[in-house]
């Protein structure tokens, strides 16, 4: 892990976006970072002390300063899975294509997936991940997950996941087995490295999860003060599915077991009916957007403007790389306005800055962190990116945000910041060997699919 620079960062001379409430732009601007935090914060150019006490300065010269972005839901073992059905619905892709492969998935496999994945959100301007990790097939691949997230140097929760019916079998835990291993991951991972790893519990879908079950993990979690993550009302068949079981959609179904409330996080929502949108507003939950693998599994379009006009907080996320198939929020953001746009036929219906707002502020709110992260302000944690807006794909720039959203990719990603931690340097990954582990992820994935007997390009 690179040592923070004594007499702390510098970042001067670009835009600085802060996403505060008043989405302030310093344009030019800079921010000072002593140990894990801001410590100032300014427009124009920074005070001489400052500048000639910092231990690095980096130069932000026609570029952006931004937070950093929170991906609140993907499934980092799936980098192994990327493209492998591109062409089914959710619940096909996954009797068909992931549980197949997934249960051959071992410890080694599962840290040099999460650590691809990781590396890939850091490259990507995220500087904060939700897994829903829900491969247990080997005991011990939690905490190769959470060593990844540790080496990566990444903030990061491990939403670990379950499922105790109507799943694949190999990958079905009964609910005592779940709180018994969940609890022994927090006591190793919960809090570690000044709380940038968190871990909190997460049941998988409504129809894999035993209402007993939901119920009591639930109440485990809250007693931990912690969240519960889960996948909600993603398609139409699954809502469906729950009207003929149990005669309740998705979010009624949650708040008939007391579930519902603001330490929530629905992943998806994409087929809720205003009696829905109106619950999870007054139990203040919170909605993860995944417009890309929305797209994907043409699962449908959620009602993202509802959502926001009642006050709903929506995050942003890819979702896991098996069904996206990457990790790239610029990308949701850009994907996220023009979904809104073409479903509604509204050209207005969203903005630039309200896809930053979601993919930082409403990220630091389904991460657990609303007050410490999603945004530059003096106090918070010192996670910024900066990103080179001198490019063909971007330049000349009119409207900053306007160009954060609708222009950029990773490859304008110059640097990344966590915990004044330099991350990536000058495009540059300073926690791995990117190559070397490449090529030790490549060999790994080709393992796992000899042994599942799936063909693909990598065991021909």
């Amino acid at each position: 892990m690179p040592a923070r620079p004594h007499g702390g960062v510098l970042v001067e001379g670009g835009a600085v976006v802060t996403v505060d409430d008043a989405f302030t732009i310093h344009d030019p601007g800079w921010v000072h970072l002593v140990d894990d935090r801001i410590a100032a914060i300014g427009a124009g150019t920074a005070p001489a002390d400052i500048r000639a006490g910092a231990g690095r300065v980096i130069d932000a010269s026609g570029s952006a300063v931004m937070p950093g972005m929170t991906n609140a839901h993907t499934h980092l073992f799936q980098t192994f899975f990327r493209g492998l059905a591109d062409d089914r619905p959710l619940l096909d892709w996954l009797r068909d294509c992931i549980w197949p492969g997934a249960v051959h998935l071992d410890r080694r496999a599962a840290h040099l997936a999460a650590l691809v994945g990781l590396v890939e959100n850091l490259r990507s301007g995220a500087t904060a991940v939700i897994d829903h990790q829900y491969i247990h097939v080997d005991d011990s691949i939690d905490d190769a997950v959470c060593e990844a997230a540790d080496r990566s140097g990444v903030r990061f929760l491990l939403a670990r996941g379950w499922a105790d019916r109507n799943y694949e079998p190999r990958l079905t835990e009964p609910c005592p087995l779940v709180l018994d291993r969940t609890a022994r991951v927090r006591r190793r991972w919960h809090g570690h490295d000044d709380g940038r790893l968190r871990v909190e519990l997460a049941p998988l879908i409504p129809w894999g999860c035993s209402d007993a079950a939901v119920r009591v993990t639930a109440g485990a979690a809250r007693a931990w003060g912690a969240g519960t993550h889960i996948h909600c009302a993603e398609t139409a068949a699954e809502v469906e599915m729950s009207l003929a079981e149990r005669g309740l959609r998705h979010v009624h179904w949650l708040e008939s077991l007391g579930v519902l409330g603001p330490d929530v996080q629905l992943a998806h929502g994409v087929w809720l009916d205003d009696d829905e949108l109106d619950l999870v507003a007054r139990r203040d939950a919170v909605v993860v957007h995944c417009p890309v693998s929305n797209m994907y599994l043409a699962s449908g379009v959620p009602r993202v403007v509802d959502m926001l006009e009642r006050g709903i907080t929506v995050a942003l996320a890819s979702d896991g790389p098996g069904s996206n198939n990457r990790q790239d929020l610029f990308e949701a953001m850009k994907v996220a306005v023009l979904l809104q746009k073409v479903a509604r036929l509204d050209a207005v219906a969203l903005q630039p800055e309200d896809a930053l707002t979601m993919a930082c502020r409403g990220g630091a709110r389904a991460f657990g962190t609303p007050a410490d992260t999603g945004a530059l302000a003096v106090g918070r944690k010192a996670d910024l990116v900066v990103v080179d807006l001198d490019s063909v794909f971007v330049a000349p720039v009119h409207r900053v945000c306007s160009a954060l959203v609708f222009n950029v990719g990773p490859a304008q990603v110059t640097h990344v910041i966590v915990d004044g931690r330099l991350l990536v340097d000058d495009g540059r990954v300073t926690v791995v060997d990117e190559s070397a582990l490449v090529a030790e992820a490549r060999a790994a994935a080709a393992a796992v699919f000899r042994r599942a007997g799936i063909p693909s390009r990598l065991t021909a």
